[in-house]
């Protein structure tokens, strides 16, 4: 075998010759929870509400701008940075949103996605044993993305007020903040619009965060991924468009969610002159740039929005689809937490009757939210996301009555979604 050709053809006196392993950064890291329910919901022909993906077709504008940018040749190397006709647009676009007159050129990085902006501005600001505060319940790629970096991750709990249904009356905890502060503290991490829970931080609460933030010398990474969908006339507020909070802030954007293109992984970051200098040198090291007709197509497609209402259509189908979900799941027994934005909406399942170790097959995660989406995946026929998936092992028990569904799908696949999940209703109603 090549093994043993290898083992034949050591010199001697060299080290011995071992398997190649796992670095320490990633030796640790088990498989996202979507490599085991996706496969289950495809295995079992299941509605998927689990991953949270757009399933319908692509705004013809902006697949218009897609052919108009290969059209021109806009398909070779770009500026590292950003695209310079995008990063013009973003500037335009973005300057009154920001209230301040935006850099192009020093304060704009275009990313892989917000997924690499998110991982570029960690390598680019953290160095080893610094101690960055996570909210719980929190997306996924957060802790990984500080531990490659070397960092530390803290954990504070966002905490539902009693008897509430609403995301937005999760709530901070300002002394369990305080309580995780400590000289190694660097940074904050803010997803506004939330995933999975869709609360949508009130004005208050972004400036009473902004003066912790300050009163201990931090700085604030804000995720604000579905900016642009929020529903029941929620305010998006941005936190560098708070006084003094531009020079703590990076702010991480998504085209992929504004414009349902997930898969063109086309993200940006905003963030002060030498901060943004930071990220451009980790950035240019992961992905040197990203795809030129991609960016060109985006610069156009903002443009397009502009002027034919698209954010505003935008809000109103989803707000339609997120009352269609929320009422499905309340038909059926479970009970929904509304959201103010995003795509996602966190259910409570308690009511369901369940025997959860037929369902679990060796070697996997043995935990009540996770069986309990098992079930819904393979005996109901609707994928969901459990959501210790999103909270760290210390804080997991905290959500083991909750799943996550997502609403941003076919109008179609939502009613099937529906009257599969009208077939727990009866078990549910056995329980109660």
């Amino acid at each position: 075998s090549i093994l043993s050709l290898c083992r034949k053809h050591i010199v001697r006196g060299t080290r011995p010759f071992s398997i190649i392993a796992p670095s320490n950064r990633v030796k640790d890291f088990g498989a996202s929870v979507f490599s085991e329910f996706t496969p289950l919901a495809n295995k079992h022909g299941a509605v998927n509400l689990g991953q949270g993906f757009p399933d319908w077709e692509t705004p013809g504008f902006v697949k218009e701008a897609a052919s108009i940018a290969v059209g021109k040749n806009q398909n070779q190397y770009t500026r590292s940075q950003g695209h310079i006709p995008l990063v013009n647009t973003l500037k335009s676009f973005y300057s009154p949103l920001f209230k301040r007159d935006l850099d192009a050129m020093g304060e704009i990085v275009v990313t892989a996605g917000a997924t690499e902006a998110y991982f570029a501005t960690c390598q680019a600001l953290l160095n080893q044993g610094d101690e960055v505060i996570l909210m719980e319940p929190f997306y996924d790629m957060y802790p990984a993305a500080v531990h490659m970096a070397g960092g530390v991750c803290k954990y504070v709990p966002l905490r539902p007020k009693p008897g509430t249904n609403n995301a937005n009356d999760w709530v901070l905890d300002f002394v369990e903040l305080e309580a995780q502060i400590t000289p190694r503290s660097k940074a904050i991490v803010l997803n506004t619009p939330h995933n999975p829970l869709g609360k949508v931080f009130s004005r208050t609460e972004m400036e009473q965060l902004a003066a912790f933030v300050v009163k201990h010398n931090l700085f604030i990474i804000t995720d604000e991924c579905y900016e642009f969908i929020t529903m029941d006339q929620q305010e998006h507020i941005r936190m560098a468009s708070l006084p003094g909070m531009w020079d703590r802030t990076v702010t991480l954007c998504s085209a992929g969610k504004t414009f349902s293109i997930t898969g063109w992984k086309i993200g940006w970051t905003f963030a002060p002159a030498h901060v943004s200098k930071a990220i451009a040198m980790a950035h240019q090291w992961i992905t040197f740039c990203v795809a030129t007709p991609l960016q060109e197509a985006v610069s156009l497609s903002f443009k397009l929005a502009a002027q034919n209402g698209y954010f505003d259509q935008l809000k109103t189908d989803f707000e339609l689809k997120r009352n269609f979900l929320m009422k499905a799941l309340t038909d059926s027994g479970l009970e929904p937490t509304l959201p103010s934005g995003g795509y996602f909406i966190m259910a409570n399942t308690s009511s369901v009757p369940m025997k959860p170790p037929a369902l679990r097959e060796p070697g996997q995660l043995a935990r009540w939210d996770y069986d309990m989406c098992r079930h819904l995946t393979s005996e109901v026929g609707v994928a969901a996301i459990p959501a210790s998936a999103f909270y760290s092992e210390e804080h997991a028990n905290m959500s083991k009555d909750f799943a996550r569904f997502c609403y941003c799908k076919r109008n179609d696949v939502l009613d099937d979604a529906a009257q599969r999940l009208l077939t727990l209703n009866s078990a549910v109603s056995v329980k109660r």
